[in-house]
């Protein structure tokens, strides 16, 4: 398999003595990046429409679901699971069921979200964070048993 930028990068001459712990946890490192930025973009974009142009916190959480899902779908597809496809079929299935699994933790971040924010009255933001950490555990375990399983 040909090397992705990030195998490049292990390759320097101050990161080679981490290529073993690398190449032995990759799949669970690229994750735990590309989670993290996603868990930024998903963030900033809350924080924009919540705080910044004031809107409820679960339409919020919406418009930042479709922005962050776009975003972690490709980043998973080809950097986190490697994932290919044969044609346009089925890379459309792939999706789906990426959303489709995306959709299932953005009901229980939503519910978490009106409970704590709109019934409790919690800190927005705080919620928010809280709930983030949550739904990307749950997305890592839907993403890797179901939406990238490696073919047998």
């Amino acid at each position: 398999m040909e090397k992705d930028i990030f195998d490049k990068l292990m390759e320097l001459p101050i990161l080679r003595i981490f290529n073993p712990f690398y190449k032995k946890y990759k799949e669970l490192l690229l994750y735990l990046f590309f989670g993290g930025l996603s868990f930024i973009v998903s963030i900033a974009t809350y924080a924009l429409f919540n705080v910044g142009m004031n809107i409820n916190e679960l339409i919020a959480n919406v418009l930042s679901w479709i922005i962050t899902v776009m975003f972690a779908f490709l980043t998973n597809r080809v950097w986190v699971f490697q994932s290919t496809t044969n044609g346009v079929a089925e890379f459309v299935k792939q999706m789906l069921v990426f959303y489709s699994g995306r959709v299932i933790t953005l009901v229980v971040e939503e519910v978490i979200l009106l409970v704590f924010i709109t019934w409790l009255g919690f800190n927005s933001m705080l919620i928010k964070v809280i709930a983030q950490v949550i739904v990307i555990l749950l997305n890592y375990v839907i993403s890797k048993l179901v939406v990238f399983r490696k073919k047998e």
